[in-house]
């Protein structure tokens, strides 16, 4: 059964950081997509982050230059270092890793006070 588990979500002030981590029990975690994605309440939920096996980042428009997308495949952990954040980037942020079919974490709460 495969398991994405988040953590490091918080609560933190505007211009602070954070860094989520998502460790997965996937065999074959070294060939995922993994991507971090973020819901806010009464919103629909968007990829923030994606890598792809090879290392290709892909960034949502509004998180470009702030957030940094990493991966360990021998920790089969994927990382998101969150820097200058803001109000607007408080949401719940869910792992998702794609290998055939898409996998999600529980999720985890990022509250950005201003």
């Amino acid at each position: 059964q495969v398991q994405l588990v988040e953590s490091g979500g918080g609560l933190v002030q505007t211009g602070g950081s954070l860094r989520l981590s998502c460790t997965a029990s996937i065999t074959f975690f070294s060939v995922a997509t993994m991507g971090w994605y973020r819901q806010a309440p009464g919103k629909q939920r968007e990829l923030v982050a994606s890598i792809t096996k090879g290392g290709t980042t892909n960034y949502a428009d509004s998180v470009k230059g702030r957030f940094t997308i990493s991966r360990d495949n021998a920790k089969k952990t994927v990382y998101l270092q969150m820097d200058s954040l803001k109000p607007e980037d408080t949401a719940v942020y869910y792992c998702n890793a794609q290998l055939g079919s898409a996998y999600w974490g529980q999720g985890t709460q990022v509250t950005v006070s201003s």
